[in-house]
């Protein structure tokens, strides 16, 4: 028997095997895909360059712990992602900061509202746009409504299938207007992408002796989770070491309170007997284009090829009939927060499980924070070992 058995071959799935692993435990990975990674996997195209199968992933984190973390398994190429926008035919920088209103309005009123939002806000601020949108300054009010309207509303619609106010908070805060030069896209304090790549990075993080990795393992048929008995059984016997559930609650419990609701997206990928696309490695379309981004990998990997390969993002509903798609964005709305909590209840009925990732916990997370919440699983079991 296996100490512990892990539910799907994601980042959140990985580091956790290898912390058990590490802890002399003998752990068992199971996964449905026919590759590990989850949707952080990346791979070599027809044409020898590496892309990410799953849209572009950039490393970015301020904890010294994660760094150190992944580090252990790759060396990583320093890399600042620089994202630009697609606004009345000019492509400025995204989010939208004072570099963009320079670039989009005559200087000597982009000097009168960079004036008025330093009365108001910190340098290096980040402001969510409705929160400008509410301020008296008919300035600001247009500068808010401006943003609005070429910035986020389309995109919002493109990317959710619903106008910002639907999607709520969680969501559009991600979308700020940046108070500042800083042109980058992330300011962490440690950024990059995995010098060999991702794949590369978790083939190592789960290297380990103790860990036995099952590809294209439909989970359903090898452990149950009785809801009778409030006991799992793995291979038909009852099992009592540890389960590690990474994996979409409704599906874990058969949808038996209905479907969690996701965003998904389909790529285009597309190469080309040229060196280089685009100025940059992400130009977003919020207007016009039924995609959303154009991204060229060989920005971010540092990779020298005579081609390039580019990926369009087209996002649309989740379907969960459609086995090609994946599960990418929960939707932040209280009425799925409700659901969820009705599957999360069956799960704390079960003494020997642990929860941890993305799609266990209906939340968008970033890499760092995938790792940071897996990190503290594991310290909360050895806690709650000792006691």
């Amino acid at each position: 028997m296996f100490d512990c058995i892990v539910l799907g071959a994601g980042l959140a799935g990985c580091v956790l095997a290898e912390r058990f692993a590490s802890d002399g435990k003998r752990v068992l990975l199971l996964e449905k895909k026919e590759h590990i990674g989850g949707t952080c996997y990346d791979f070599y195209d027809k044409s020898g360059i590496l892309v990410h199968k799953y849209g572009p992933h950039i490393f970015n984190t301020d904890s010294e712990t994660v760094w150190k973390y992944v580090n252990r398994f790759s060396d990583f190429r320093i890399y600042h992602h620089r994202v630009l926008g697609v606004i009345e035919g000019k492509k400025v920088p995204v989010p939208f900061n004072l570099e963009s209103l320079y670039q989009l309005f005559p200087s000597t009123y982009a000097e009168r509202i960079e004036t008025k939002l330093l009365n108001k806000y910190a340098m290096n601020t980040k402001v969510p746009i409705m929160e400008l949108q509410n301020q008296d300054d008919p300035d600001l009010k247009y500068l808010a409504n401006y943003i609005y309207e070429y910035v986020f509303l389309h995109y919002t619609k493109k990317q959710w299938g619903m106008s910002p106010e639907e999607v709520g908070g969680t969501a559009t805060a991600r979308i700020p207007f940046y108070i500042s030069r800083d042109d980058r896209y992330f300011q962490n304090r440690y950024q990059g992408i995995p010098v060999n790549g991702y794949t590369d990075m978790i083939n190592h993080i789960i290297d380990n002796e103790n860990i036995h990795v099952l590809l294209k393992t439909d989970y359903h048929k090898v452990i149950e989770f009785d809801q009778l008995t409030h006991t799992i059984k793995f291979m038909g016997l009852p099992y009592t070491g540890k389960v590690i559930v990474t994996v979409p609650l409704d599906e874990l419990f058969d949808f038996c309170f209905g479907h969690l609701p996701y965003r998904t997206l389909d790529f285009k990928f597309e190469t080309f007997n040229t060196e280089y696309f685009q100025e940059i490695c992400t130009v977003n379309y919020p207007n016009n284009y039924d995609f959303t981004r154009i991204t060229e990998f060989k920005y971010m990997t540092g990779q020298v090829h005579p081609q390039t390969t580019i990926v369009k993002e087209f996002p649309k509903q989740y379907d969960w009939k459609d086995k090609s798609q994946e599960p990418y964005y929960p939707i932040p709305q209280e009425k799925n927060t409700i659901l969820y909590n009705k599957y999360r209840t069956l799960l704390d009925e079960f003494s020997n499980v642990i929860l941890s990732g993305r799609l266990a916990d209906y939340k968008y997370y970033t890499m760092s924070e995938t790792i940071t919440n897996a990190l503290g699983a594991f310290d909360k079991y050895c806690v709650d070992n000792i006691k």
